[in-house]
């Protein structure tokens, strides 16, 4: 340590301060600007590294290191000069302190500043590397094109001067031939010259060509070495130059020197940086001059061909000429040389057509249209029905195009469809529009109703059917026995053992070979469950009587169901065997109902019948196949779309759905994919009335359905659709339309308050009613009232009426009717009420006669449409037109009889004809607006919107009143 106190006398031993390594600043910092190819420019900042140097002691300049060491250690520990021992001018020892947290923070933050400034300058950089490589590929690849475009036409060219050449040679061939054939034998040797003279050319060219190939051989070598950009345009230059043995030899011997000149141009090129756009550019260029020169150099060729031609031409022309004495016709080879000449001078002038565009294509590159091909055959444009949803299969099957087309269509403008694409209305009109068809827009439901209408067949594909037989009758009269009784006539069931299943229905074949369909039903609940959805699957009906009861009250059920149906009756009067059996009064009870027996002169047949003894059932049989050959029963077997009606359906347990379907129209098969109302399903299993599992039912067969996706209801038709997606679609829209209906309550009613509605609408022209009472006597009279009921526009029509409570059946014949049910002293049961709540169906009860005829007739009453009567209240004549502005024509009028009403209608009469009819605007007497103006006064009468109003006119006034109509 020193001391500045101590005097300099003090030989005290002392260290001596310490020695200071100083390192030297070893980073520099500069930028350089960078130049990029594309024009721009960029300055870089860079560090310039240098090695470590030490500074020894003894240096000239050691104090300013030791200051500036100094300075740096003050700055890196945070120390200032104020803070040192101002006694110690030279510290011996430095100690670091710790940075502080301000420090420490803003180091932390130079530190993040400098990365991400280096950061950025790196993207910047990649960025820019990027997009340089990319502007490299575009250049490479238009570079590449051209080349490949430029090598193309190159080929081409060579192969047609090839062509050329070869023809030339050919023709020069064919000339001396011909020369040689028409010359005398002596003159052969002194015409050997020109044939020589015409091969000369030929060879000349090849060996011009051959010469011209090391060349360019040599050239092309030179260049790809040093300018490998240029190998493309070189090598496409070359094949031209060897394909032309008819070229002159003055030609190639310019060609070979430009090609042995283009190395030592590049070889005198200063090596400069070229930069890859000028490149492509030069490339380019010498492109587009070498495919300049070969056209110029076709061109010439061509040009001393067709002087040729004419110089040939006039030659034979002169020859001809020099020989008057041969008037002979000319050889035939001369012609055909002529005309193959002129073919030749077709073929060049289409070569030459081909050469001035050279990237032409398609036939008439190779020869042009044929004339021998058909034209194409006109389109067929066609109305094509386009519903709402439709895919671009089925448009396409509409339009007879192809799929392919359609699709192609919507591809340009802008979708991307497949063939099971579904396509909304629009866009299908519009495709339809597109291709010239004509659209034909109908929605859904129709398109629906189209699809699965049964289409007509032809009298040749028609074949006759069974019948189908429907047993009705009261309960007691032995409708079950009957049944039973006909099935022991089947042969099929003899032969199988009997019947094993029982599905609603079933078959019979008798020993003739014919066949009758039954329909086993409990009464008629199925049949008038069916008749209500539209249904009509029964041809004949079998009334059962009994000949001991007669005629009971479900017997004129029946009989009313049957009537109402439009279905032929067959009356079969049963327990003739009994001892107190009376057919004849059976007879006369039924004619009462409008069912005469034939014996009597009607149409109805009757056919006495004994269940228990089995008499008379084949008598029943026949007649059945009788009546059913009457009304000339057929269908289609083999039409495709099949059709039936459900008789009944369920849901088993193990099965699923199960369906009891009879087969009306085509022959239904196992794996059919049907539609049932607002189910669907694929036919997994059919059984028939046996239980035998079978593959077929054709028309008039009853089959049990297994592989329904639901449950139907008993009346729905069964149709056969092409695929499983149409019909899951069509079910689906079915539901849905039923569910709307649901909520909407738009399905058909039968109530008083909506009738006059229908009526308006036209749907309704008669009130149907059925009607119950206690006693036949009240019922009668009911009837006889209700029947008096009439009028011009609705009349009352009794269609069913019956002793007892009001029941099920009565509700279904109101429905499948469109009736309203009347109660006369009697009650509806439970059942019945809830029908008739569920089909909203219109029930009424009385107790006196009067009220219930009054009350039809006051609900009759008040909805008919009032009628509008007239009432002539005057007559005004006209005496003096008064025309008024901003009003019009006022008429000076005195009334003649009667009175005149302001707001009343006038009508105008001019010679006792009607001119014209309009209210009354203004009604005045002097300057006052008044009321009313009596008989014998004056007053002033201006008519609405019309004012050709004259002296002498005439004015009726009169007022119109709604008068209620009565029944």
């Amino acid at each position: 340590m020193s001391d500045n106190n101590n005097s300099e006398g003090d030989n005290t031993l002392r260290l001596k301060a310490p020695r200071r390594i100083v390192l030297k600043k070893t980073v520099e910092g500069g930028s350089i600007k960078q130049n990029f190819a594309h024009g721009r420019s960029k300055s870089v900042v860079v560090e310039v590294r240098k090695k470590k140097t030490f500074l020894k002691p003894g240096a000239e300049n050691k104090q300013a290191a030791d200051a500036e060491a100094a300075e740096q250690d003050a700055h890196l520990n945070g120390e200032h000069q104020d803070h040192a021992n101002p006694h110690d001018k030279e510290p011996r020892h430095h100690i670091l302190k710790p940075l502080t947290e301000e420090e420490k923070v803003e180091r932390q933050k130079k530190m993040a500043e400098e990365e991400a400034e280096a950061k950025r300058i790196a993207e910047e950089e990649a960025v820019e590397a990027e997009r340089l490589a990319v502007e490299e590929a575009e250049a490479k690849r238009i570079a590449d094109a051209e080349a490949a475009e430029a090598k193309r036409i190159a080929d081409e060219e060579a192969a047609e001067a090839k062509r050329i050449a070869d023809e030339e040679a050919a023709k020069a061939e064919e000339e001396a031939k011909r020369t040689a054939a028409e010359a005398p034998v002596e003159k052969a040797p002194a015409e050997e010259a020109p044939a020589a003279k015409a091969e000369a050319p030929v060879e000349k060219a090849a060996e011009a060509a051959k010469e011209e190939t090391p060349a360019q051989e040599a050239a092309e070598a030179t260049t790809e070495a040093k300018a490998p950009v240029e190998e493309t345009p070189k090598a496409t230059a070359k094949e031209p130059s060897e394909a032309k043995p008819e070229a002159a030899a003055e030609k190639s011997a310019e060609a070979a020197p430009a090609a042995e000149a283009e190395p030592e141009m590049v070889e005198e090129q200063p090596k400069r940086k070229i930069s890859k756009a000028q490149r492509e550019e030069m490339a380019r260029r010498k492109t587009e001059d070498l495919v300049t020169k070969r056209l110029a150099q076709l061109e010439e060729l061509r040009e001393q061909k067709r002087a040729d031609e004419q110089r040939r031409e006039q030659e034979a022309a002169t020859e001809q000429t020099s020989r008057p004495n041969k008037t002979a016709a000319p050889p035939p080879a001369d012609n055909t040389n002529e005309g193959r000449g002129r073919r030749k001078n077709k073929k060049y002038k289409d070569s030459d057509d081909r050469f001035q565009n050279p990237r032409q294509k398609g036939r008439k590159r190779k020869g042009g249209d044929k004339s021998s091909q058909q034209p194409p055959p006109a389109p067929v444009f066609r109305e094509v029905t386009v519903p709402e949803t439709i895919t671009v299969g089925e448009l396409a099957n509409r339009m007879a195009v192809k799929a392919s087309e359609v699709i192609k269509l919507l591809f340009s403008q802008g979708m991307m469809v497949t063939i099971n694409q579904p396509l909304d209305q629009e866009t299908a009109v519009l495709v339809v529009e597109e291709l010239g068809h004509k659209a034909k827009m109908v929605s859904e439901e129709a398109a629906i109703a189209a699809e699965l209408t049964a289409k007509s067949d032809t009298e040749e594909q028609l074949s006759t059917r069974p019948p189908v037989v429907t047993v009705m009758g009261h309960v007691d009269h032995g409708k079950t026995s009957l049944l039973d009784s006909i099935r022991t006539t089947d042969v099929t069931s003899r032969e199988h053992g009997g019947i094993t299943q029982h599905i609603g229905a079933y078959q019979v074949a008798l020993a003739s070979g014919d066949r009758i369909t039954f329909l086993d039903t409990p009464g008629h609940a199925a049949f008038t469950s069916m008749r209500a959805r539209g249904a009509d699957v029964t041809d004949i009906v079998v009334l059962v009587v009994a000949a001991d009861d007669g005629v009971m009250p479900q017997t004129i059920e029946a009989i009313n169901h049957a009537k109402s149906a439009g279905v032929p009756i067959v009356v079969a009067v049963n327990k003739i065997d009994k001892p107190d059996a009376n057919p004849d009064r059976v007879m006369q009870q039924l004619s009462e109902h409008e069912l005469i027996p034939e014996d009597w002169g009607g149409d109805t047949i009757f056919v006495p019948v004994s269940a228990k003894s089995g008499e008379g059932i084949n008598t029943l049989e026949e007649m059945l196949l009788l009546q059913a050959e009457v009304l000339n029963l057929q269908a289609n077997p083999t039409n495709e779309q099949a059709r039936g009606t459900i008789i009944e359906a369920n849901l088993d347990r193990g099965r699923g759905a199960v369906a009891t379907c009879l087969v009306q129209n085509g022959t239904l098969k196992t794996g059919d994919i049907c539609v049932v109302g607002t189910e669907w399903c694929r036919i997994r299993t059919m059984n028939d009335d046996h239980g035998k599992p079978v593959n077929e039912a054709p028309p008039s067969i009853p089959v049990e359905l297994v592989g329904l996706s639901g449950v139907p209801n008993a009346g729905d038709e069964l149709v056969v659709v092409p695929d499983e997606r149409r019909a899951r679609e069509i079910a689906e829209f079915r539901s849905q339309k039923l569910k709307e209906a649901e909520q909407a309550k738009n399905q058909s009613s039968s109530k008083l308050d909506d009738l006059f509605d229908q009526i308006s609408q036209g749907e309704v022209e008669e009130l149907n009613v059925v009607l119950k009472s206690d006693v036949q006597g009240s019922a009668e009279a009911v009837a006889d009232a209700l029947n008096k009921i009439k009028h011009e526009q609705i009349a009352v029509r009794v269609i069913h009426t019956a002793v007892g409570g009001i029941n099920e059946s009565d509700v279904m014949l109101a429905v499948a009717s469109q009736a309203i049910v009347l109660g006369f002293n009697v009650r509806a049961d439970a059942k019945a009420r809830d029908l008739a709540k569920r089909e909203a169906i219109d029930m009424r009860f009385y107790n006196v006669i009067y009220d219930l005829v009054d009350d039809i007739k006051l609900a009759l009453e008040g909805r008919l449409a009032p009628k509008v009567e007239e009432k002539v209240m005057g007559h005004a004549q006209v005496r003096e037109v008064f025309r008024i502005s901003k009003v019009g024509n006022v008429a000076g009028c005195m009334i003649t009889d009667g009175i005149a009403v302001r707001n009343s209608i006038v009508r105008v009469l001019r010679d006792n004809v009607v001119i014209y009819e309009g209210e009354m605007s203004a009604l005045k007497r002097y300057k006052d607006d008044v009321k009313e103006v009596r008989e014998g006064m004056e007053c002033g009468i201006s008519v609405e919107k019309f004012n050709d109003i004259k002296e002498g006119d005439v004015l009726e006034v009169f007022v119109q009143e709604e008068v209620k109509q009565t029944i």
